[in-house]
């Protein structure tokens, strides 16, 4: 859980210090563009209290598009220090589907100290062709059940095959009402800021008020 206050503050502080941000909100808002800066996504992952088995240690900046990540995991007993840069290519949501395709580049594993796990004799010997990273999620045992692809450098989720997803009635009703007429048409970065394109459809306003009353 984040301090609402302490965001808030934080939030005030951001602006007070970048006043061009305003401007800039205002301008990519007229053509449905919607940007965070990678600042405050900075902050975020530094006050949220995470489970003990989440990653740790996030570091955030951006390979544009794409968004560049690096974090502490704990990989079945080998602590490991991972890098890699993730570009959005496929976005498909409605009330059926949440599907994103993502490709995975530039990825980088170091061994947190020494270990003789088989995950630590795997990176130690170069055998994990770390530039296909789908097709090493492809072989997981156990792989999640919302990776529905994962072939070369990319991976495709499908997060409505997350049981607590699916079932989620309030969720699929406003994906329902929402994605026929305004839908997600890119999510990028540049520098500074993590973008999220919409498109509008005015097309599918008939779907959407049908939806809203209930007949779909």
């Amino acid at each position: 859980m984040l301090d609402a206050r302490a965001v808030l503050n934080a939030s005030v502080d951001y602006v007070r210090k970048n006043p061009d941000e305003l401007l800039r909100a205002a301008v990519n808002a007229a053509g449905l563009r919607f940007g965070v800066p990678l600042a405050a996504l900075r902050y975020l992952s530094s006050q949220a209290k995470l489970p003990r088995k989440a990653p740790k240690d996030i570091e955030i900046g951006s390979a544009p598009p794409a968004i560049r990540l690096s974090l502490t995991v704990d990989a079945m007993g080998t602590p490991l220090r991972a890098s890699f840069a993730i570009r959005v290519d496929e976005i498909d949501l409605s009330p059926s589907a949440m599907r994103i395709g993502l490709r995975v580049s530039e990825m980088k594993l170091t061994l947190l100290g020494e270990s003789d796990a088989p995950v630590a004799t795997l990176i130690k010997s170069g055998a994990l062709d770390l530039s296909k990273p789908g097709n090493l999620v492809k072989f997981l045992p156990k792989r999640p059940p919302a990776i529905v692809e994962a072939d070369g450098d990319r991976i495709v989720l499908d997060l409505m095959n997350v049981p607590a997803i699916a079932k989620n009635a309030l969720l699929r009703r406003a994906l329902a009402i929402v994605t026929p007429v305004v839908n997600v048409r890119a999510v990028e970065t540049d520098r500074d800021h993590l973008y999220v394109a919409l498109r509008a459809s005015p097309r599918g306003l008939p779907r959407a008020i049908a939806a809203l009353r209930g007949r779909i």
